[in-house]
């Protein structure tokens, strides 16, 4: 794993750029929210509903943030955003092309290492870790709460009923 330091200066070597350049096609990104995204909102809502309390940007170590943490059931809950963490139904499939192309594959690069490096934090911390995807979130809400919250959930660290998609709980 690269540092910043040393990526900036290989890209440099390869002629990549350095500096984003701002496209139309890129505009609606622009402003997006790191917190409280919708996604987290409904799941947030749905697990309140199901009697769940939680607590919301809980740090959990250095480095490691959940979206929020169920603290009586030691659960931290990161709700991915289908286009930023690259979800296997929704995420992109083919090579990033333009010129920002190289930004945007080292971007993504750097979000699924944050993701992993995440949930190592919180489990070596003794936190369950359980990743799901926005696209399960708009879907259902409230299934996905009502896993959550369910004690198969905790016994086996499966969502009930959930379309295994790689990615979460894990």
């Amino acid at each position: 794993m690269m540092n910043g330091a040393t990526r900036r200066r290989a890209n440099r070597l390869l002629g990549v750029s350095q500096k984003w350049v701002s496209t139309q096609l890129g505009a609606h990104l622009a402003g997006r929210r790191k917190v409280d995204t919708a996604p987290e909102v409904l799941l947030r809502k749905a697990v309140h509903a199901a009697g769940g309390r939680f607590r919301l940007q809980r740090q959990i170590a250095k480095g490691c943030t959940p979206d929020f943490v169920l603290p009586g059931r030691h659960v931290a809950v990161f709700v991915d955003g289908c286009f930023w963490h690259g979800c296997p139904e929704h995420g992109r499939k083919t090579p990033w092309t333009g010129p920002n192309a190289a930004l945007w594959a080292e971007k993504m690069q750097r979000n699924s290492e944050r993701d992993e490096r995440s949930t190592r934090l919180a489990r070596e911390h003794g936190w369950f870790v359980v990743r799901v995807w926005e696209c399960q979130v708009r879907r259902n809400p409230e299934g996905v709460a009502r896993g959550l919250l369910s004690a198969e959930f905790k016994s086996t660290g499966e969502l009930p009923a959930r379309k295994q998609t790689g990615h979460g709980p894990v």
